[in-house]
């Protein structure tokens, strides 16, 4: 499956495809995560629920 019918399907609703975006983004959203040199578990999350509405607003 390449990335357009992955992203695709995550805009659809279908959660499989919505956990594989997320895997597939997650060395940047830990990346991004780590404040002072400490990992934020609460700005994680935070970063995670940005990225799936990010998601379904997406319009090609």
């Amino acid at each position: 499956m390449n990335f357009k019918e992955i992203l695709l399907r995550a805009k659809a609703g279908e959660e499989p495809a919505v956990l594989a975006l997320l895997e597939m983004y997650k060395p940047l959203l830990v990346k991004g995560a780590i404040v002072g040199g400490r990992f934020d578990e609460d700005l994680y999350q935070e970063l995670c629920i940005t990225l799936i509405r990010c998601i379904r607003l997406f319009r090609f």
